[in-house]
């Protein structure tokens, strides 16, 4: 069974600068895939809410000092979707923002999948699923053996707990009673091409018949589990919060997004997993982000 975090009090101004930074986010997120004409879209623009959370309030990290022994980890392990992680990091000072621009160029530090000797501020090179909660539970237990306070982060596809190792990770992790560990299941339940439904080229959403199915698995492998609304920023930063108060075990975050949160046409569309835009989709998008249109008509190719 998962748990309900208490309510925890935060400010109005607070709350405002988070749903402000995680719509920003979203922002560089469609004009960088845009600019570069390739990319990925759905899974960053799920993961957003929760990237402006982490990096704005929860992550003890300082940007000016990435290699600080004492930061929080965070891993990404569906490194398809670095763009959003790109973003969050440039909004927070750890690159400037203009270097969004040479996203997946060859010799860009931001490559289509985080490459941890390129950039730093990047915890794990990720790319191959299951990857990423590997290596989490790898730094969890480094820390507790290295006696240093700190916690590991690592957010995931709901798609991506097909990968045996993610379930190989999840045991360890309870065997070692890693409670300096969170994972966070971004569950929009769209993977890249969804599962097939009667009347191609429609999909329907992961898992089609249990909704409650990650909430048992990770329970039944010994994970204290959490769920919340991954675009309310309230509530995950009660979450985040509560999961910060160990209790011996590792604790798995499933977060019910949308796939393509904050652009109208994307929401929900398998499709926009990744995919070119054209400028009329920039423009449609941009607006549905909160930007002047003419920007965006300036902006589109």
């Amino acid at each position: 069974m998962s748990e309900i975090a208490a309510p925890a009090a935060l400010e109005p101004a607070e709350l405002e600068r988070l749903r402000e930074i995680a719509r920003r986010i979203r922002v560089e997120i469609v004009r960088t895939v845009d600019h570069a004409r390739a990319g990925h879209l759905g899974g960053p623009l799920s993961a957003a809410d929760m990237l402006a959370v982490l990096y704005f309030h929860t992550l003890r990290i300082r940007p000016d000092e990435p290699d600080w022994p004492d930061r929080d980890r965070l891993i990404l392990s569906k490194g398809h979707s670095s763009v959003g992680l790109y973003a969050a990091m440039a909004l927070r000072g750890y690159f400037p923002l203009e270097e969004m621009a040479t996203f997946d160029a060859v010799g860009s530090r931001l490559q289509g999948h985080p490459d941890m000797l390129r950039l730093p501020g990047l915890d794990m090179s990720t790319g191959s699923l299951g990857m990423g909660i590997s290596a989490g539970v790898g730094m969890a237990l480094g820390a507790r053996l290295g006696g240093r306070d700190l916690r590991t982060y690592v957010i995931l596809g709901d798609g991506e707990c097909q990968e045996g190792e993610v379930w190989e990770a999840a045991m360890v992790g309870a065997r070692y009673r890693l409670d300096n560990l969170v994972a966070i299941v971004d569950h929009n339940r769209l993977q890249q091409f969804g599962w097939v439904a009667s009347a191609a080229p429609e999909r329907i959403p992961h898992p089609p018949e249990a909704p409650g199915e990650l909430v048992a698995k990770w329970s039944a492998f010994g994970w204290r589990v959490m769920e919340v609304d991954g675009h309310d920023i309230a509530a995950l930063v009660r979450t985040f919060e509560a999961a910060a108060r160990p209790d011996g075990r590792p604790v798995a975050v499933i977060a019910h997004t949308t796939k393509g949160k904050g652009v109208s046409f994307m929401e929900n569309r398998y499709y926009w997993h990744t995919r070119a835009i054209t400028p009329e989709d920039f423009a449609q998008a941009m607006r549905d982000l909160g930007e002047d249109a003419p920007d965006a008509v300036e902006g589109a190719r």
